[in-house]
């Protein structure tokens, strides 16, 4: 009885051993890290609206029958509002943008046959532009070409009073653009407008005089896309 316990006891042992070491030789299972999330190219295409400021200067062109100057230098600060739409292209972004900009770039002149006895000021109140923009994508930057129409509240004012007009010029430029989200971006833009005609009546200038503000605008601006 004792030797036939001694045997089956030999048997477990030595079947737990051939059991272990088959179980060592057995290949292993090899581990795979979970795949990379694949990259999404930033994308410019929606419609956005923002807020931009910056600062003017430019000098305006009056004449009439007895005169032909052009005043000292126009300069101010300026900001408002923008709204636009882009549509991207592979590397190609096409877009139309408008704004709106609350002004104060005004400049002195003086002459005699136009202005009086003291001088006259021009003084833009407001400019707004309606553009087209075109834009090279790399990823998150853009930089970009714009042009298209301009418009502005114009004040002439002398010492015998004062007029306000709205002329309508054109307008071109360039910025750049980064995307700081997939939703939020900023910007930095120089435009170059020539305002169009605004005239003066003779009884405020003496004789109707035409008045023709070319200004120069750098602006900083931060937009939200939907």
């Amino acid at each position: 009885m004792t030797r036939l316990i001694r045997a089956l006891s030999f048997g477990l042992i030595a079947a737990a051993m051939t059991a272990t070491s088959l179980a060592a030789d057995l290949p292993r299972g090899i581990y795979k890290a979970p795949p990379l999330p694949a990259y999404v190219p930033y994308s410019w295409t929606g419609i956005y609206v923002g807020a931009n400021g910056g600062y003017g200067w430019g000098k305006a062109h009056i004449t009439n029958a007895l005169a032909d100057f052009t005043t000292n230098s126009q300069y101010g600060w300026l900001a408002g509002v923008t709204v636009g739409y882009n549509m991207q292209t592979g590397v190609w972004v096409w877009g139309l943008e408008g704004d709106i900009d609350y002004a104060f770039i005004k400049g002195n002149g003086s002459n005699v046959a136009t202005c009086g006895i003291n001088n006259c000021e021009v003084k833009n109140t407001w400019v707004a532009t309606a553009r087209g923009r075109v834009g090279y994508a790399m990823d998150r930057w853009l930089p970009y070409v714009t042009g298209g129409a301009a418009f502005a509240g114009a004040k002439i004012t002398t010492d015998t009073g004062s007029n306000t007009k709205t002329t309508t010029g054109w307008t071109v430029g360039g910025g750049v653009e980064y995307g700081i989200s997939r939703a939020w971006s900023v910007k930095a833009e120089y435009l170059y407008a020539d305002l169009g005609k605004a005239t003066c009546d003779a009884g405020v200038c003496g004789l109707e005089t035409t008045f023709r503000p070319r200004i120069n605008m750098v602006r900083a601006g931060v937009n939200v896309r939907f």
